[in-house]
């Protein structure tokens, strides 16, 4: 069954169904190949084999530019059709993502489910986001880094009027941490403040910043 292909006005796919169960079906049997030949059987028509078959499909490809599927059932040909579809239908929308500068900052949803306008409304929740993804960090220490530095800019104009490394790593460390009022009140800590700080400075790819994994 073929069918046109939506990239091309040329090209074309073909579908074989149930090729595989066919040959299995129409092979000779023992007795059959034991028979000496006789005028009806060498007047029958050559048996179909997967070698003829291979050989058929080649010609398909080079010589008819046809492309050839072959699967088991109807089921299957349905789930590649739905997949091809699906494919062909998500493909101007990530092509528009790619040509974006930053494909992580756009109009409309991301990978995070956060929303995020041109005119930078939504950037402080995909900051609040950034510091949840470091490990052991509750909703309300983002809360408390978000609150004393609402953008990663901020908070490297603060690391660079530190004067000495120690306190560029200490920074956040002692920011206080709402957790509720009957519960001691909490800092931000010296690891968590040590991790964003190396964070946000390195260059190395595949530099450690969590000691404890």
């Amino acid at each position: 069954m073929p069918w046109a292909c939506p990239e091309s006005s040329t090209g074309l796919h073909l579908a074989v169904i149930g090729l595989d169960a066919y040959l299995q079906s129409h092979q000779p049997s023992s007795r059959e190949v034991r028979q000496p030949e006789g005028p009806a059987v060498a007047c029958a028509p050559v048996a179909l084999s997967w070698p003829k078959v291979e050989e058929a499909l080649v010609l398909l490809q080079l010589w008819a530019h046809l492309d050839v599927l072959l699967v088991p059932s109807w089921q299957e040909l349905s789930q590649h059709v739905c997949t091809f579809t699906k494919a062909f239908a998500q493909h101007p929308f990530k092509q528009y993502r790619e040509s974006c500068a930053f494909s992580f900052c756009m109009d409309g949803r991301w990978a995070a489910g956060e929303q995020v306008a041109r005119d930078g409304t939504g950037l402080r929740g995909v900051w609040w986001r950034q510091i949840k993804q470091f490990n052991r960090v509750s909703p309300a220490v983002a809360d408390a880094v978000v609150a004393a530095f609402p953008s990663p800019c901020l908070l490297q104009q603060a690391y660079m009027a530190c004067s000495t490394e120690q306190e560029r790593l200490a920074l956040l460390a002692d920011l206080p941490v709402k957790v509720g009022e009957c519960v001691a009140p909490q800092r931000v800590g010296p690891d968590l403040s040590r991790r964003i700080y190396l964070f946000l400075i390195s260059t190395d790819p595949e530099f450690l910043l969590d000691l404890g994994s």
